[in-house]
């Protein structure tokens, strides 16, 4: 299932401009895929260049969202996701994962980014029995998204809200609080928030890799510290265990620790 008025068609393509990095992107190469530009792989390069770090950072994140999402299908029974600032189609994608468990599973992606969009048919293949949508449109917006995936969601049913390092996009905290908090606000009780962010103060050279390329003129992400991560779910029900790394938030076999690294994440229930 997709909605018309969103499905990808060939403008996104033209709008896509190869002469800047994009984070998207970079984070694809990172991930060992193949939708980035040598602008990206130079920049990701040169990021790995003073962090080496970053790629695990990056396959940690995915590895955690893989494991919240069977969580929260699995475990604590939502059959509903709004999962907003999806970034590039890669393995294990949300309605994969919660599909595969509950194929009855309903999931709208949202993001603003013309490449994600241009690849965006990726996202749409659902089972019969559940559904997948895209919206083209910007977390700044919250009003217009939850409109939008109002017609594929049920918001009198639970929903996991999924913000998965979409949050240090927005380098105005107060913003990005407000943000979250109303997307949260409009989800019924027994739903859940999903976040994970690049935290500042784990690792210095995370934080002067991530300082440089802030200042290179691509699109700025903000690291924040673990109180400021945790701070999101402020009024939630943290799961257990809370706000941690990414890599220690309920490990299975797959799971591998390198220690401490700067990305946090956590799970909470709306009451």
């Amino acid at each position: 299932m997709s909605d018309p008025s969103t499905t990808p068609g060939h403008t996104a393509q033209q709008k896509i401009d190869t002469s800047v990095p994009h984070s998207a992107r970079i984070w694809n190469y990172w991930l060992g895929g193949k939708d980035n530009y040598p602008v990206d792989e130079q920049a990701g390069d040169a990021y790995t260049a003073v962090f080496p770090g970053i790629v695990t950072v990056a396959r940690s994140s995915r590895a955690f969202l893989r494991r919240n999402i069977t969580h929260l299908v699995a475990e604590a029974g939502i059959r509903q996701f709004l999962d907003i600032g999806t970034g590039l189609p890669t393995a294990d994608n949300t309605h994969e994962v919660a599909q595969r468990i509950a194929p009855e599973s309903r999931i709208v992606y949202v993001d603003n980014d013309p490449m994600v969009l241009a690849h965006a048919r990726a996202l749409l293949y659902s089972t019969p029995e559940g559904a997948t949508s895209y919206i083209d449109s910007d977390v700044l917006d919250p009003d217009t998204v939850l409109e939008a995936a109002a017609r594929t969601l049920d918001f009198d049913r639970p929903i996991a809200l999924i913000l998965s390092n979409i949050l240090g996009h927005i380098p105005d905290y107060d913003q990005a609080r407000s943000v979250a908090a109303r997307l949260v606000d409009a989800l019924p009780s027994g739903s859940y928030l999903s976040i994970n962010d690049g935290s500042r103060g784990i690792d210095p050279e995370f934080d002067r890799a991530q300082d440089g390329y802030n200042e290179s003129g691509a699109a700025p992400y903000i690291l924040r510290t673990v109180d400021q991560i945790t701070a999101f779910f402020d009024g939630l029900e943290l799961v257990e265990p809370g706000v941690v790394p990414v890599t220690r938030w309920r490990p299975d076999a797959d799971t591998e620790d390198p220690g401490l690294i700067g990305e946090h994440g956590g799970l909470a229930r709306k009451p």
